[in-house]
């Protein structure tokens, strides 16, 4: 076995409520105040080398779990404590492992320990096993981030046969057999990454738009402010998936706008993509939605590289064929992929590609991304409002893979002040400019974070308790 193997030490995890700079309006959820959820993992290898890992998240219960019978303050409690007996769970594995067998092993027991606690709190209903993955996510990116600390390489520099113990047929089927994760990674960060901007369901467009009590701190208010200061050709609109005629006129301004800045500052790049957040009743809504935008502004429809989930997140609640869709443009699954079964489901059914998303775990994300690029379906890569370290982890997840066209980040729209710690050491990732995120102040060892040079008061705890 490799003596890059490790075993896990301890586990500590550590909340923090974050306030939104403005609330996010998405689906039919409006997100402000939201945990924040670093974990710190101690591992020790073969050769007797220890080392930390960290890893952070969102614990989003507005998107994870969105239900309206319970209020927004259990169903955070719940996140928490799921997230509390999960690192209990990893902390008693002590077996030697590469962090994708540790994960692999752990992975069943999530949605137990999900519905454990559930029942203990007494909820008329149990969290989504999407809930438990984002609870299991920060964990996860830490034991990847250990791995590479206590090896001394960047955590992606990992994933080939001098690293694991077999290849990928493990997790993949046979016709994996002889390959590895290694195949499918980048070996260095795309120096760039090409950074979608949420237009949120709430966001102002315009700064005539712009409420006199609007947030004065030298940030945009106004997407045509954003796109001028940061010159994001990438734009992520989010839709109602009710109103046919909202949804095709905030289309076409956010369009109009962005052509019109983006023609003035010389840029002739522009994308959007579109997400309903599963509103649409049907996949008949979407389906005249796009037939519409190319009816009425054929460059705005040329533009729309895909539309991410339509439709409610239970593929088997009425099996839509989505061929009439896909026939139109790519249609991306999100909400729904939890696993390998709904990938094969969503495929069956018509779906184009997958969406990737840390919250659901490194490991899954690093595994559908190769399952992916083997059959030559298309995947992006989507966040979290993912702040901090979540957005370092999330940018340079995109970097060393092959996403449609970049990677989503809002954070600095919504959360900036929650990345604060972090800008200071990775400011060009951070801040946006000419529309990408500069990845060269991700390096060394783990997932390139260098937490030591970031003035973030739980890592300074940690350092002087190691």
């Amino acid at each position: 076995m490799p003596d890059s193997d490790i075993r896990i030490l301890q586990v500590e995890p550590h909340f923090a409520n974050e306030k939104a700079r403005e609330p996010l309006k998405f689906g039919a959820s409006v997100m402000d105040v939201v945990t924040l959820c670093h974990v710190r993992v101690r591992v020790e290898n073969r050769r007797g080398n220890i080392a930390d890992g960290w890893g952070a998240i969102f614990l989003s219960d507005f998107w994870a779990f969105p239900t309206p019978r319970l209020a927004h303050e259990l169903r955070d409690q719940v996140m928490r404590r799921v997230t509390q007996k999960i690192c209990e769970r990893f902390a008693a594995h002590h077996t030697f492992a590469h962090p994708l067998d540790i994960f692999w092993a752990l992975e069943p027991e999530l949605k137990t320990i999900n519905a454990q606690v559930c029942a203990e709190m007494q909820l008329p209903e149990t969290m989504p096993f999407l809930g438990a993955l984002v609870c299991a996510a920060p964990v996860d990116a830490a034991v990847h981030d250990a791995f590479g600390n206590v090896n001394g390489i960047s955590s992606y520099a990992g994933y080939g046969r001098d690293f694991v113990a077999h290849d990928l047929s493990a997790f993949l089927g046979d016709a994996f057999r002889g390959r590895y994760l290694s195949e499918f990674v980048r070996p260095t960060f795309a120096p760039t990454v090409p950074i979608f901007h949420l237009v949120g369901g709430l966001d102002k467009l315009r700064a005539t738009d712009v409420s006199t009590d609007a947030p004065r701190d030298g940030r945009p208010n106004a997407l045509a402010e954003w796109i001028a200061r940061d010159g994001v050709y990438c734009l992520k609109v989010k839709l109602r998936g009710t109103d046919l005629a909202w949804d095709l006129d905030r289309t076409l301004a956010v369009y109009r706008i962005a052509s019109e800045i983006l023609t003035r500052q010389g840029q002739r790049e522009l994308h959007l993509s579109a997400d309903t957040n599963e509103q649409c009743e049907s996949p008949a809504y979407i389906v005249e939605y796009l037939r519409r935008l190319r009816e009425q502004e054929p460059r705005a429809y040329a533009a729309l590289l895909y539309v991410e989930q339509p439709t409610e997140r239970d593929l088997t609640a009425h099996r839509f064929d989505l061929r009439a869709v896909a026939a139109l443009k790519p249609v991306i699954l999100d909400e729904s992929l939890v696993g390998f079964a709904e990938m094969d489901l969503a495929l069956e059914l018509g779906w184009s590609g997958v969406a990737l998303k840390t919250c659901k775990c490194h490991s899954m994300a690093l595994l559908t991304a190769a399952r992916a690029q083997a059959a030559n379906i298309p995947y992006t890569i989507q966040d979290l409002t993912n702040p901090g370290l979540s957005l370092l982890h999330s940018v340079g997840l995109g970097a060393r893979l092959a996403p449609l066209m970049g990677v989503e980040a809002n954070s600095r729209q919504y959360y900036p002040a929650a990345s604060a710690p972090e800008a200071a050491a990775h400011p060009a990732l951070v801040r946006v400019q000419n529309g990408v995120a500069h990845t060269d102040s991700l390096r060394g060892t783990g997932l390139g974070y260098r937490v030591s040079e970031i003035a973030r008061e739980i890592f300074r705890k940690d350092e002087r308790s190691a």
